[in-house]
């Protein structure tokens, strides 16, 4: 493909609650043995897309780990890469990444010694499947500069999470605006792009000229009326998971069979990091229904409509229903877990009881696994 990725994934986000304390929002753990970040790899790798460039910040230690070969996603070319970029001090520049924009600037070398003609830039918080070859197609088509990725917003009520757009019959964009907190449209960005490289540097230059930093709200909103921005509009499955609830409602979606079958069945693959853990073992005792179960889990009670994550041990005569339970967590005998996502590597009580009784409720337990 004639061009080459840029994924952001350093942002941080408040509505993640404790989920954010330890990670990037790119690294959390998605569908039992993925993270967010390798459906927009997969996505690059699949498209053909063989140079493509992480931007990384906050919480960045696990991602960078997940990160640390770029050959799971078949990147690991003599032609392009992976590459990881985090916030460098240097002679000009000592800050933090400021935004978006700032973030892409400040590894601007980057786009000046590629040679790829276009750049395709995605969030790392995406979770869905796209060939971006057909966007990169109607990108050429539209003789557009910049075209932006959209999706109809089904639930009214979450439009204020994102960018909000109104298009023409053209597909070309007349209004963006970024967050509302109360909109007429449902069409909404997905944080996916594509524009020429030698545009996005002249864009990214006059932006850090004019000490702005953010590429939604100084880049897009701001050229809209100047830039030919155009919206490609998809209709097959993508969420965002900025929130704890949207990561619960994510990870619960893959209960469904048809979106099972989507990611796990049809091609092309969703690519990760492969752990070598032994097959998940069900006890005598154990009922398992309606559940993701991942490799290295042992189960010995009871669980319903739930998501467990890798190396999950579940004691004798637990329930665990509608739950989330994250990488390597111990629940002890006879504990009841409901409408909660637990955070990785806790160890639950034995005789314990945490319910989500108004949405999902977050367990943090840091109890001490073996008494000495």
């Amino acid at each position: 493909m004639r061009a080459l990725g840029i994924i952001l994934a350093g942002g941080n986000n408040n509505r993640m609650r404790e989920l954010s304390n330890k990670r990037a929002i790119a690294a959390m753990p998605v569908a039992g043995s993925y993270r967010a970040i390798d459906f927009a790899l997969s996505n690059m790798a699949n498209s053909h897309i063989q140079k493509v460039a992480v931007l990384t910040q906050y919480n960045a230690r696990s991602l960078n780990e997940h990160l640390s070969s770029s050959k799971w996603w078949d990147f690991g070319r003599k032609q392009g890469g992976l590459f990881v970029f985090t916030p460098t001090i240097t002679k000009e520049n000592s800050l933090w990444y400021q935004g978006t924009a700032d973030a892409i600037y400040q590894n601007i070398t980057f786009l000046k010694n590629s040679h790829e003609p276009y750049v395709v830039i995605a969030s790392g918080d995406g979770i869905y499947k796209l060939d971006y070859n057909k966007v990169l197609e109607f990108h050429i088509a539209k003789r557009a500069d910049i075209t932006v990725v959209c999706t109809e917003c089904r639930d009214q009520s979450e439009v204020e999470r994102f960018g909000v757009i109104r298009m023409n019959d053209d597909c070309r964009i007349e209004e963006f605006e970024e967050k509302p907190i109360i909109s007429s449209y449902n069409t909404v960005s997905t944080g996916i792009y594509v524009i020429r490289r030698r545009q996005l540097i002249e864009l990214l230059e006059r932006a850090a000229q004019e000490d702005r930093h953010d590429f939604v709200n100084d880049i897009l909103i701001r050229y809209k009326n100047l830039k030919r921005i155009y919206g490609y509009k998809i209709d097959s499955y993508w969420s965002n998971i900025s929130t704890a609830e949207a990561y619960y409602r994510t990870n619960m979606a893959f209960l469904e069979p048809g979106i099972r079958n989507y990611f796990f069945r049809q091609e092309p693959a969703v690519k990760t990091k492969i752990d070598d853990l032994p097959p998940a073992k069900y006890n005598a005792g154990a009922s398992v229904k309606n559940s993701l179960v991942a490799s290295g889990c042992i189960i010995n009670g009871t669980v319903e409509n739930s998501v467990l994550f890798k190396g999950v041990f579940v004691g004798n005569n637990c329930v665990i229903r509608n739950s989330v339970i994250l990488n390597d967590v111990y629940i002890g005998d006879n504990t009841h877990i409901e409408n909660c996502i637990v955070e990785s590597r806790d160890t639950i009580r034995a005789d314990s009881d945490y319910r989500g009784e108004d949405g999902v409720r977050i367990v943090v337990e840091k109890n001490d696994r073996y008494v000495i």
